[in-house]
């Protein structure tokens, strides 16, 4: 048989190369490539070395921050934004400072301690007599108790009044000054609860802002979780509850958690992962790849089960439902029909009856692909 030769091609595209190989007559999907068609086409070869295991599928997910890791810093009182104390992004500890806030509230919270702390005062005293009186035969015991019941009140009232200082945000050493007549404050500095990271500002200097108005948010990215999304109709083949979850590309590890019940447009189910290492090196709301571990039992095909070849994306050419490589013969290639397990960004994992040594084409997979179809004649 005899095979024209490449110098009478001067451009050699896909068209043309199904046509040189048209009458060949090789075993079923197997045609013949000569080194120097190859080179003429520009076909690179990749040896394969061995299988690597598999771990599991490969999902996108996105990176949450769990509801207990952040907290809205809300006005206490209303008020003027005098100053802000940080900046977004900037990492905070419990009680540090993060903005001066002037509140005219604030005064009459002070005023309203005074008040009661000074008539606590003035019944205690009262109290004090009416016993006094009373020990002398010189009042009824009704008195005394009336005393006690106007003291015991007025306390309550003291303490209220430090409540609603408390809350809003005095500390107690400054309480304890104002209850016993030192000088009122004309502003408030607002504190972190918890330390984090200061995720959003909400206000400006100078902003006026009502009582419960959101003035910034904080985050503690320390704790993270992973939404990933995985098809409904595999749900049961993967390991949603113990194993590890791998982030591709870094070295970011997570335990499944929950599963959801409910199924999107998408026809996708969340499982919902807790990062357990690594958290630092993700941030909140971007979207990775996510190895899921396979459930218990569940193997694929091929005689190396939780086995594939590691190969670029661009290895591998599609024909309808179908995924193929194409391996080096003596002759030419053969089309060797993978499964494909995983994918990770330019990398992919296949399994199928390929051996380590064999040569795979990672190039000019286009072309091959219409040299075989003309070849065969289609599928």
């Amino acid at each position: 048989m005899h095979y024209p030769r490449l110098r009478h091609v001067p451009v050699l595209g896909a068209c043309t190369f199904v046509l040189l190989f048209a009458g060949a007559a090789q075993a079923a999907d197997e045609f013949v490539v000569t080194p120097a068609q190859m080179q003429a086409i520009g076909v690179t070869l990749q040896r394969l070395d061995k299988p690597a295991a598999i771990r599991g599928q490969t999902y996108p997910a996105r990176v949450v921050l769990p509801p207990s890791q952040e907290q809205v810093v809300s006005a206490p009182v209303g008020g003027l934004i005098d100053r802000l104390l940080v900046s977004e992004n900037d990492m905070v500890k419990p009680g540090q400072p993060l903005l001066r806030l002037i509140s005219p509230e604030l005064g009459e919270l002070q005023l309203a301690l005074l008040e009661a702390t000074s008539k606590s005062r003035l019944s205690h005293k009262t109290l004090q007599r009416e016993r006094a009186l009373l020990a002398e035969g010189i009042v009824p015991e009704r008195r005394v108790q009336e005393a006690e019941a106007a003291a015991d009140a007025d306390r309550a009232r003291v303490r209220q009044s430090e409540a609603a200082l408390r809350l809003a945000g005095v500390d107690s050493t400054s309480i304890k000054r104002i209850g016993e007549g030192g000088p009122l404050q004309d502003a408030l500095t607002v504190r972190a609860k918890a330390a984090g990271n200061v995720f959003a500002l909400e206000v400006k200097p100078g902003q006026r802002v009502a009582q419960a108005d959101a003035l910034m948010r904080l985050a503690d990215t320390r704790t993270l979780w992973l939404d990933i999304e995985i098809p409904a109709d595999r749900r049961g083949q993967l390991q949603s509850k113990g194993g590890e979850i791998m982030v591709m590309g870094r070295d970011v590890m997570a335990t499944p958690s929950s599963i959801g019940s409910m199924v999107s447009d998408s026809q996708t189910v969340i499982l919902r992962a807790q990062v357990m290492r690594g958290a630092e090196r993700l941030r909140v709301g971007e979207y990775v790849q996510a190895q899921v571990p396979f459930a218990n039992g569940v193997a694929t095909q091929g005689a190396s089960a939780r086995e594939g070849w590691p190969v670029p994306v661009q290895a591998v050419a599609r024909q309808g439902d179908k995924a193929y490589v194409f391996v080096r013969t003596p002759k030419g290639f053969v089309a060797q029909a993978v499964n494909v397990l995983t994918s990770s960004g330019q990398q992919l994992q296949v399994q199928g009856q390929l051996a380590s040594g064999q040569e795979i084409a990672v190039s000019s997979v286009i072309a091959l692909k219409a040299a075989w179809l003309g070849k065969s004649g289609g599928e």
